[in-house]
C-alpha cells in the first residue's frame, strides 16, 4: 500500500495500525522492516559525502528501523514530527528541554507522574527554569498563572495515581493565546483513546514501554509534535542524539500492529473490576474516569475515545498489616511498576508527600491497579481472597 495514499486517511485505525510505517518492497517483500543495528553510514564518493547525499547519514541520526515507528506514530498521533527516545521518562524531558530555556516559567498539573516532578524541580531548576505546579481541575482558569515568561504548560490526564481530568482543550487554547506551549504525557490514553494534536497539544509524549509495547519486555518514549514545535523538537534530539535501541524499536513496530485490539480488551476488563470493586464494602471509592459517577467523566466522555487498563481505588481505612495481609498473598496481581502490559499489577500509593498546589486526602490507602488479559473471574477471586485476609488481620 502506498503510504502517501489520500485515501488512507479514510481508513479505519486498525487498518492503518497494521499498514503504518510499512514498506514491505524496500525490505525485499519481508513484511516486517528489520533491526538496523550501526553507527556508520557508508558514502559512495567523495562529492556524495561533501553534499551528504546518503539518505542516512549517521546511526544517531535514523535507521530504517527507527523511521518506520516513527513514521507510524507520526501518522496515528496526527503531528507533523516524532522522535524516539529511550524511556518514556527520556522523551518527558526531550519535550520540556525542546521548548525550555534559562529564565523561563513552567506549568506543571500538580497530578503530574512523580520522576517528572523530579526531573523539573532537579536539573530544571539547575537550569534556570522556574516550575509552579497548578490544580489539574483548573481548565481555563490557567490564565491567572500565566506570566509574560511562561514558555510551556505541561498536562497529563487523567492524572498519574490519583485520575483527574484535565481540561485539555480549554487549557490548550489559554497557553496557545499566550504563545506558551502545551505539552501532554497522554501515556494513559495513547493517540488512539486522545488525539493529542487534534485537541490542541502541541508536545505530546507517549511511554511506549507500555501499551505500544504490551508485553512489559521492553523501555520507550515517543514525542509527537505539531508543526509550530517540530524543528525545535527535531533539533533538540538531534543534538542530544539520545536514541532508542533498535530492538526496543522492533518490538514497538510488532506491538503497534494489535494495540488497539489489545487496548479494547484492557479497557473492557478494567472497567468490569472498577465495577467490581465499587460494589465491595472494602473500598471507599474507585477513581476512573469512565464511570458515570467519577467526578472527571463529563471530561472524558466529550474528549476522549475510550479508557485502558490502568485505574485506583481508595479503601476504607484498615492497619497498614490488614494491607500487607492484602497484597502479600495475590497470586495473580503482581506488585512492581510501570503497566500496559498482558498481566495485571497493583501498588500502593499515596501523593500526600509530594503535591504543593492541592491537598491530596483519601479515607484510607489508595492502590493503582492495572488489569492484564488474564481471565476476570480468577482476577475477581484473587482480590476476594485479598480482601478476606485484610479483613482477618483488621
Amino acid at each position: 500500500m502506498d503510504i502517501n495514499d489520500p485515501k488512507k486517511r479514510r481508513m479505519g485505525e486498525r487498518t492503518r495500525l497494521v499498514h503504518a510505517g510499512r514498506d514491505p518492497f524496500a525490505q525485499h517483500g519481508f513484511v516486517n522492516t528489520p533491526i538496523y543495528r550501526g553507527s556508520t553510514v557508508l558514502y559512495r564518493s567523495y562529492d556524495d559525502i561533501k553534499h551528504r547525499r546518503n539518505r542516512y547519514v549517521y546511526g544517531t541520526l535514523g535507521t530504517p528501523t527507527t523511521e518506520a515507528l516513527e513514521a507510524a506514530w507520526t501518522e496515528i498521533a496526527g503531528a507533523a514530527g516524532t522522535v524516539l527516545a529511550p524511556s518514556g521518562l527520556a522523551a518527558v524531558t526531550l519535550a520540556l528541554m525542546s521548548c525550555l530555556k534559562a529564565g523561563d516559567h513552567l506549568l506543571v498539573t500538580d497530578s503530574v507522574y512523580r520522576p517528572t516532578r523530579v526531573f523539573c524541580d532537579g536539573l530544571l531548576k539547575r537550569f534556570g527554569v522556574e516550575t509552579e505546579y497548578y490544580d489539574p481541575l483548573i481548565g481555563e482558569g490557567i490564565a491567572a498563572l500565566m506570566r509574560p515568561n511562561t514558555a510551556a504548560v505541561f498536562t497529563e490526564a487523567p492524572g498519574s495515581q490519583s485520575f483527574e481530568m484535565q481540561d485539555i482543550p480549554a487549557i490548550a487554547a489559554v497557553a496557545r493565546a499566550r504563545g506558551a506551549v502545551t505539552i501532554m504525557d497522554n501515556t494513559w490514553a495513547t493517540p488512539l483513546l486522545f488525539p493529542p494534536h487534534e485537541r490542541g497539544v502541541d508536545l505530546a509524549i507517549e511511554a511506549g514501554t507500555k501499551y505500544l509495547s504490551g508485553g512489559s519486555d521492553l523501555l520507550l518514549g515517543l514525542v509527537s509534535a505539531s508543526e509550530r514545535c517540530w524543528p525545535a523538537l527535531r533539533a533538540t534530539f538531534d543534538a542530544y542524539a539520545m536514541c532508542a535501541g533498535p530492538e526496543d524499536v522492533f518490538l514497538a513496530l510488532r506491538g503497534l500492529r494489535t494495540m488497539a485490539l489489545r487496548l479494547k480488551e484492557h479497557e473492557a476488563q478494567a472497567l468490569a473490576m472498577a465495577r467490581w470493586l465499587a460494589e465491595r464494602p472494602e473500598v471507599a471509592r474507585v477513581l476512573h474516569p469512565a464511570l458515570p459517577d467519577d467526578p472527571g467523566h463529563a471530561i472524558w466522555q466529550r474528549d476522549f475515545k475510550g479508557a485502558s487498563g490502568l485505574f485506583s481505588a481508595v479503601l476504607n481505612p484498615v492497619p497498614e498489616a490488614a494491607l500487607a495481609a492484602f497484597l502479600d498473598g495475590l497470586e495473580l496481581f503482581g506488585m512492581g511498576y510501570s503497566w500496559g502490559g498482558f498481566e495485571s499489577l497493583v501498588i500502593p500509593f499515596d501523593c500526600a508527600t509530594y503535591r504543593t498546589a492541592t491537598r491530596w486526602q483519601t479515607e484510607g490507602p489508595a492502590l493503582r491497579f492495572h488489569i492484564g488479559l488474564e481471565d476476570l473471574g480468577d482476577l475477581q477471586a484473587d482480590l476476594d481472597a485479598g480482601f478476606a485476609r485484610m479483613r482477618a488481620a483488621s
